[in-house]
């Protein structure tokens, strides 16, 4: 004898569930959850008990923020495989989200501190000479500037080794003001090259101006960096001169020497007047 199909109303599904009414009927209207049967005269909803493992599924997918969309292909694949790497890849974006989270929080929690009395920042005055470099120079949006300099960086390296050329020192980047105060602006991203180069699609050779800069190293990723600059700029307020001209970066140590973000070393320097005779040549 076969089994007698369980219907369930609406309220009962959204009780067994945890999913509200109004839940239930948005998730048929979307297509991700549509009940056993309409009573085409009331419109009254009845769900079957065979329904109760797909709403358990769907619940804890949105409980971890997964889109509705989708939800509705890890439902509708059949293959597990497939069905596997698409969770998978959410759990990963949700990974990547929480690493992000907890470094904020723990910024923040520094930042709420208090700093003790005797702490001051390490900076270095130093006059920088000018030097032949293979660059990229670009206008860019703030949000992308961080992808952008990791394949402007590979695609510089990438050309100096095709020709045979060594690099004489770490690469940097020029940042205009226009990229902090307007969230867009021209990036120069260079690698210092005393051979010639031969110029080749974006890259090409240039001589990298002298500058005069205040220098802070931040230590870890670029997501952090902010803190750097916040105390390298309250520096300069207190104990330089500073001047009008582009922010500096030299990366001492990133992704092409290490997958460990926190043994990540960038130098910044903040454009100022040197009155006396410190300071080091790079």
């Amino acid at each position: 004898m076969a089994a007698m199909t369980g219907y369930l109303s609406i309220g009962d599904f959204s009780r067994a569930t945890h999913l509200t009414v109004k839940m239930l009927r948005h998730y048929h209207q979307a297509g991700l959850l549509e009940p056993a049967d309409v009573d085409p005269y009331t419109g009254y909803r009845r769900y079957t008990d065979a329904q109760l493992p797909t709403a358990q599924v769907i619940r804890r997918f949105r409980e971890l923020g997964m889109p509705l969309d989708e939800i509705r292909a890890v439902l509708a694949t059949s293959d597990l495989r497939a069905r596997n790497d698409r969770i998978t890849t959410h759990l990963n974006r949700l990974e990547d989200e929480l690493s992000h989270t907890q470094r904020t929080v723990s910024a923040l929690r520094d930042l709420l501190a208090p700093e003790p009395a005797a702490s001051a920042p390490d900076v270095e005055l130093r006059r920088v000479p000018a030097v032949p470099a293979a660059v990229i120079v670009e206008t860019v949006d703030a949000e992308d500037s961080v992808t952008w300099l990791q394949g402007a960086l590979g695609e510089l390296h990438a050309t100096l080794a095709a020709q045979h050329l060594p690099g004489t020192g770490p690469a940097g980047g020029i940042y205009a003001d226009e990229l902090f105060t307007h969230e867009r602006g021209q990036v120069t991203v260079f690698v210092p090259c005393a051979e010639p180069l031969r110029p080749v699609g974006r890259v090409s050779a240039q001589t990298v101006p002298a500058t005069e800069l205040a220098v802070m190293t931040h230590h870890g990723p670029p997501a952090d960096v902010d803190r750097t600059y916040s105390a390298l700029g309250g520096h300069v307020a207190r104990h330089a001169l500073a001047v009008d001209g582009p922010i500096r970066e030299y990366y001492l140590i990133g992704q092409r020497d290490t997958a460990d973000e926190t043994q990540w070393r960038t130098e910044i320097g903040w454009p100022v007047f040197l009155t006396g005779p410190g300071g080091t040549a790079r």
